[in-house]
C-alpha cells in the first residue's frame, strides 16, 4: 500500500515537473507594426536582437560585410504593402514580402523576396522580386537594439529607418497617393457614373421608395454610353412598377436582344417571362 502511494506521488512530481516552464523574456521581442504611407497600410513584423557590446557590421563582425543577413533576428522580416509602392525608388507591387540585407561598408543590398515562410534561409538561393541599394550611415545615436522604423511622413511617402549600433540606412517609401488622389477628384468632378445612376435606381425601385426617381436615374444611366442588358431590364421593371406597360415590353424586347448577344440566356429567360406576364 505504501509502495503504490509513493510511486503514485512520485508520478503526480514527474508530471508536473514535465510541465512546469520558466518563463522568461525573449532575447530578441519581436515587433508588429502598422502604418498607412499615402493611401497605402503597410504593415511590420520582425524581431529585435541586442548589440550586447559585440561588434555588428565589419569584415569579422557578428553580421559580416557581403553576406547576407536575416534583417533582423529568430524568422524572417516580413513587411506588407497594400498597394505598389517605389522603394529607393524601385517599383514594389502590393504583397508581403521577406526582408533580406547584405550589408557592406560602402553600400546595403536590401532584397526582397515574396513571402513564403517565416524560415529566412529558405530565401538565401532564390532571386528576389526587387533589390534595392542605400548607402549606410552613420546613426545620431548608438541604437542598442536592432530597430526598423517608419518616419518623415509626408502626403505620399515616408523613410523606412533601419538602425543597430552606430549604423543607420534609410530606403524612402513613395506611395501613389497623390495619382490616386487625382484620378478620385476627375472622377467625383465628371459627375456620377453610369453604374452610380443604375444602382441608385435599383435601390429605390427594389425598396418601393420612389419609382418616378429610379425611371429618371435608370435613363440617365442607359443614355450614357452603350447600354447593357441588365440596365435596360431595370428600366423594364422600373416601367412596369409605374404602370407604363407597352414601355415595359419594348425595354424587356431590347434587353431580351442585349442579353442574346452577350450569350446570358438568364436574363433571356426573366424578359422572356416578363414579355409573357405584361402581354397577356
Amino acid at each position: 500500500m505504501i509502495r503504490s502511494m509513493l510511486f503514485t506521488l512520485c508520478l503526480a512530481l514527474c508530471t508536473t515537473l514535465a510541465q512546469a516552464q520558466i518563463s522568461s523574456p525573449p532575447p530578441s521581442p519581436t515587433v508588429k507594426m502598422e502604418t498607412t504611407v499615402g493611401l497605402t497600410d503597410v504593415m511590420l513584423e520582425y524581431s529585435r536582437p541586442g548589440m550586447k557590446g559585440r561588434e555588428l557590421f565589419a569584415e569579422d563582425g557578428l553580421v559580416p560585410y557581403g553576406e547576407i543577413w536575416r534583417t533582423g533576428a529568430n524568422q524572417a522580416t516580413k513587411i506588407t504593402f497594400s498597394a505598389a509602392v517605389r522603394v529607393a525608388g524601385q517599383e514594389v507591387p502590393a504583397g508581403s514580402y521577406a526582408i533580406l540585407s547584405k550589408p557592406g561598408e560602402e553600400q546595403w543590398e536590401v532584397m526582397f523576396f515574396p513571402y513564403e515562410s517565416s524560415n529566412w534561409t529558405s530565401y538565401v538561393e532564390k532571386t528576389p522580386a526587387v533589390t534595392v541599394t542605400a548607402e549606410p550611415m552613420e546613426a545620431d545615436m548608438e541604437v542598442e537594439t536592432f530597430t526598423i522604423e517608419l518616419m518623415n511622413y509626408s502626403m505620399d511617402g515616408a523613410d523606412m529607418v533601419m538602425a543597430w549600433g552606430e549604423t543607420m540606412v534609410v530606403l524612402p517609401i513613395m506611395s501613389n497617393a497623390k495619382e490616386d488622389v487625382m484620378a478620385s477628384i476627375e472622377r467625383v468632378m465628371a459627375g456620377p457614373s453610369a453604374n452610380d445612376y443604375f444602382q441608385a435606381a435599383t435601390f429605390l425601385n427594389e425598396s418601393g421608395q420612389d419609382n418616378e426617381k429610379a425611371l429618371e436615374y435608370i435613363q440617365k444611366a442607359n443614355s450614357m454610353g452603350d447600354a447593357r442588358f441588365w440596365m435596360v431590364r431595370r428600366e423594364a421593371l422600373i416601367l412596369d412598377a409605374l404602370g407604363r406597360t407597352d414601355e415595359a415590353i419594348e425595354a424587356a424586347k431590347k434587353s431580351m436582344e442585349l442579353a442574346q448577344e452577350a450569350g446570358n440566356m438568364d436574363y433571356v429567360r426573366m424578359n422572356e417571362k416578363s414579355l409573357e406576364e405584361w402581354m397577356k
